[in-house]
Order: structure tokens, then sequence, then C-alpha cells
């Protein structure tokens, strides 16, 4: 999907079977903070999360106090920087901010809020790579053979390459991922440095280099091969590591993220253009009071200490104390990069997120819901309007089908362009009834077949299944023949299991199998995940203009 309208709603995540992009609130136990406590609200990068998860337990247990006495406890929340502003916007609470760069407190600043500006310092460092799996970055050359932005998006945009360089064991077609740019700050720096790569330039690029046609289809190559767009750098990793090479054979992640991972099997790929380096800025807001301010500063100096900077270290992050080395990795190289492009500005990320918009696959989707029975009333009001929000964030060039299932499957809205007919589209959803027993399979099969009629080459095929029940009716497939065929076009599938009494097994195999994702939701957590499908498919979330 393509942006409709860049500036939305906070992406809000479930909880996923797969990793999600925020961490939660971290610091707090049952007993919370000191009644004393000098509270400081932290709000900070994935990437950086697990090396703060600790240092925030160590920092709170070891009681540091403020000038009048009162212990400093620090309380972290940990999501992407792009989904960080619409938090920060709504909460005057946060005290203190670590984002990737400090381009992102110009990017709140654009938004009218420019109370991170002013006291910001570096606390760890990470370059931004291509994780790649050991044995697709051995076919491929390396580690003799330098490889660039330019030649994995190359390898996207022609299959007969990849097979060439595969051998053909490596899955038909080279996927990639990278974290979606509205809500990370690594999406936007990976269409930077694409463009960077394009332009031949380390300096930062202008809105006039984004506009260039070499650029254009440099973005385009590179953005035609991409398969998922993951909330987060750090779930993206994790993500691959968890689904190996056949869902995604290299994603766009920092070197961090590459580090955290167990074992040495996806390496990092330093593009030989270059490449922007994290640089964790801790930000305090001049807006909170002056205890809060100092209680934050404890805890920087704390970050910056020598114990801080080891933990930094132990955790994947390069420190900025240049007496602590990064402990030694086979997939790693502490050496890297040579080539650093400068960065970017607020105007630039803003353009380059309208340049996603063209460059990157239409969504061709099936929508199935269940409308049997069983999802009388809350439950099928929550799902019409999260489902009706799902729409509303979809591109004006994707296509949607819309089959609701009950006793017969009943195909809605047949393959129209969601631009030129949202609002029938939006009526539909809004129109359905819950009566009726549940034909699952068969819905799924005909949701297939649909796909299957209506693929082209220049969309990406997918597909959603909200059901709360086990199937009770289908004669014209079964769970196997189901699953076949929503396998055999080469479509993601993503699967929502709608309360307990849904058939999760076959519900998680086909997303599984369909390198989708697989969901477990209720009546609170559907409208969070439709927003995280909506961001899979590069809908409407996060910041922009």
């Amino acid at each position: 999907m393509k942006f409709k309208n860049l500036r939305s709603l906070l992406l809000l995540l479930s909880l996923l079977a797969l990793p999600t992009m925020a961490c939660g609130l971290f610091g707090l136990d049952e007993d919370g903070p000191p009644s004393d406590a000098v509270v400081v609200n932290v709000i900070a990068n994935t990437t950086v999360a697990p090396w703060l998860e600790t240092a925030v337990t160590n920092f709170n247990n070891s009681e540091t106090t403020t000038s009048s006495g009162d212990p400093a406890f620090m309380v972290l929340n940990a999501v992407e920087s792009g989904q960080a502003i619409d938090q920060i916007t709504n909460d005057p609470a946060l005290a203190l901010w670590i984002p990737e760069d400090a381009v992102w407190t110009d990017v709140l600043a654009d938004s009218g809020d420019s109370s991170f500006q002013t006291d910001c310092t570096s606390v760890a460092q990470s370059p931004l790579v291509i994780g790649m799996w050991r044995e697709v970055a051995e076919a491929l050359g390396w580690p003799g053979l330098p490889l660039g932005w330019l030649d994995i998006g190359s390898l996207a945009a022609d299959p007969a390459a990849w097979d060439y360089y595969s051998g053909g064991t490596l899955g038909e077609s080279f996927k990639l991922g990278h974290t979606h740019p509205g809500l990370s700050g690594s999406g936007a720096s990976t269409l930077l440095a694409i463009v960077q790569a394009a332009e031949s330039k380390t300096e930062a690029v202008s809105v006039s280099d984004i506009g260039q046609p070499i650029v254009q289809a440099s973005v385009g190559a590179f953005e035609g091969g991409v398969t998922w767009f993951s909330s987060s750098t750090r779930s993206l990793a994790e993500t691959m590591a968890e689904r190996g090479v056949e869902y995604l054979t290299a994603g766009v992640m920092y070197e961090a993220n590459v580090a955290q991972l167990s074992g040495n099997q996806i390496v990092a790929i330093y593009p030989l253009e270059g490449t922007f380096v994290a640089e964790f800025p801790a930000c305090i807001r001049e807006s909170v009071t002056s205890a809060e301010k100092e209680a934050a500063v404890l805890f920087r100096d704390y970050l910056l200490s020598e114990a801080g900077q080891q933990a930094a270290a132990d955790s994947g992050l390069r420190p900025v104390d240049t007496a602590i080395s990064l402990p030694a990795s086979a997939n790693i190289d502490p050496e890297q990069p040579t080539t650093i492009f400068e960065e970017p500005t607020t105007d630039s990320i803003f353009a380059v997120q309208e340049l996603w918009q063209e460059a990157r696959k239409d969504v061709n989707l099936v929508m199935l819901l269940d409308t049997s029975g069983s999802m009388r009333g809350s439950k099928i009001e929550n799902m019409r309007e999260a489902a009706v929000q799902f729409v509303q964030q979809m591109g004006d060039d994707d296509y949607l089908s819309l089959i609701a299932f009950s006793t017969e499957p009943d195909l809605i809205v047949e393959h129209v362009r969601v631009g030129d007919n949202r609002d029938k589209i939006v009526n539909a959803i809004m129109n359905l009834d819950a009566v009726g027993d549940t034909t699952l399979f068969d819905a799924i099969g005909d949701g297939a077949a649909l796909l299957t009629q209506t693929t082209l080459p220049s969309t990406a095929n997918a597909m959603v299944v909200l059901t709360d029940g086990q199937d009770t009716r289908s004669y014209r497939y079964n769970s196997a023949t189901a699953m076949q065929e929503a396998t055999a076009n080469n479509a993601t599938v993503f699967t929502i299991a709608y309360g307990g009494d849904a058939d999760e097994r076959t519900l998680e195999r086909l997303a599984t199998q369909a390198n989708g994702n697989y969901f477990v939701g209720d009546e609170a957590s559907i409208a969070a995940i439709y927003e995280e499908m909506s961001a899979a498919f590069g809908g409407s979330v996060g910041v922009g203009r």
C-alpha cells in the first residue's frame, strides 16, 4: 500500500506470535518506583533496548539520588523513532528520548514540538547494514567481493541473475525486508542510502537529488524485491532469523541487530557505496521539571560511564568511549564501514517517503472476513471498525476484493481499485451482519482462486483471513486443499484467530507457509492487529507530511 495520508495515527501493536516493535514499559516492578522517587519516562529506539533494559535495572537498583536526596528512577518504553514522535506529542511526561539520530528531533520540531532539540548527547553508535544469510553472502562472493546497495537492488529486480548466483537452491527470488519508513528511522535511512548510492554522494542528498530519474529507478528496483515492511529493526532481525532464508534473503537493519542474534548464520554486509551510522543521542526535554532533568542527566551519565559503555558493547552497540571495543564476532566487522553518509535533513526524509509511495509495489489484496453467527454483537462491530481503518490506510492504486463467509462464501467486492472505490468498500464492510455457519476452507480456496485470476507482475498478492471459529460447513475444500491453493500463487497470507474458539493450528500453518504473520486477537486488540498488517503492507502509518 502507498501513503494516502502521511500524517496518521500511532501504530499500536498487539501481542503477536512474532516479535513486536514495542518492548513495553521496563523498569516497573509490582511495587513500582519508591514513593519519593523522581520518575523519568524514557522512550528509546528498539535497537538499544537490550542494552537499556539492563542499564535501567542496574541504575534503578543503584539507588542513585538527585541533589535533593530523592532516588532517580527510570521507566523505559522502546519504540521506533517515527512511532515515538506520536507518543511524545501526546505525552508531555516523556522526559528522555533516545532516537536513532538527532534529525528525528527535527522531524518532531516540524510537527510543532522543539523541546528535545537543545540537550542531546550521543550514547552509542551502530552502522546501518544489510543483514544477509551467510550462505547467500558467500554465494555472492562475500567476503572477498564487496557488495553494495545497488547490487542488492539489481538482484532483487532480476530473478535470472539471482538464479545464476544462488544455483536455484536459495529460493526463487531475492526477498528483501526493511522497516516501514514512516515508523522507523532505519526505513527512511534505507531509502536515503539508495539515493546516496545512485548519486555517488557521501554528503547529504537534497530534495532535488531525490527527484532524479536514476534515483527513482534505483529505489524502484530495490523496492521491487521487498516482500515485507517490518515495524522495527529488532523485529525484522529476529523474525528473519526465526523464519529462515526462504522467508527473507536479506534485511536492512543495524549492525547491533545482527550482533544480538544467536549464532553467526546472518552476517552484516557493509555496502561498498557507504552507509549511515546511527548516533543514538540521549535528548532531555527542556519542558520537564528541573528534578526530572537532573535525574535524566544522572542516567545519561551512567550510560556514558565505563560500566554503561561496556554494557553497550556487550549488546552489540559501538561505544562512544573509544577505549572500549566490541567483542570479537564472526558476523560483524568493527573496521567497517569505511564510507559514512552525512546525516539527512528533515526535508529529505519527507521527500524520500514520498518517493517510496511510487517506488514500492501496489498490493492485490483479498480480505476474508468471518460473518458467522458467533461473530454477533461487539465482535463484528470491532472487526468492522478495524477493517475500515485498514482500508482507509490503503493506497489509491492498491486493489481489494472482499469475501464475507458464513454458511457460504459471499464475494462482496471483486478486485476494485481502492482509490476509485474506497467509500464503496467501507460501506460494504459496515453493512456486514453475523449469521450462519463457518465455511472457512471454502472461503480460503475461493480467495486463492481470485488471487490467481487477478495477479499481475506489478502487484504483490496478499490475503487477510479473520475467523473466530472452526470450519463447520465447507464441502469444496478441506484444510489441506485450501492451504495448497492459498500458497500456490506467491501470496503473503496474514491470519487472525479472533477469540479462543478459532482454528489456531490451521491459521498458524497457513500464515507460516505463505510467508505471512499469524495473530491471536480479541476485541481489545483487533484494531492493533490491523494496524500491524497495514504497516507490513506499507500502509499510511507513522510520520510524514
